[in-house]
């Protein structure tokens, strides 16, 4: 399975959402404002939309049709089209 291949990566960044989860956690404790606690609910936002496009990419890539190795099929042509969509909507 490919994301046993990225597992390091995947994780490092799933640590880093945490870390954002408890500092969320840590505004909302000390009473901020809720302008700060949603600047840091957004990045975190951002954060686990990056690993979702992440993960769907690598999907694509690996169980679908990879269009690195298919760029002038329908299918490959198809495939990184979508990627671009899921980079631009998803990030």
């Amino acid at each position: 399975m490919h994301t046993i291949k990225d597992k390091n990566k995947l994780i490092a960044r799933l640590r880093r959402i945490k870390g954002q989860a408890e500092a969320v956690e840590r505004a909302l404790e000390a009473e901020l404002g809720c302008a700060d606690i949603l600047m840091l609910v957004a990045s975190m936002r951002g954060a686990v939309n990056g690993l979702t496009a992440e993960v769907m990419e690598d999907h694509i890539r690996h169980h679908i049709v990879d269009p690195d190795t298919e760029p002038n099929s329908k299918r490959g042509k198809g495939a990184g089209e979508l990627i671009e969509v899921l980079r631009t909507y998803i990030k």
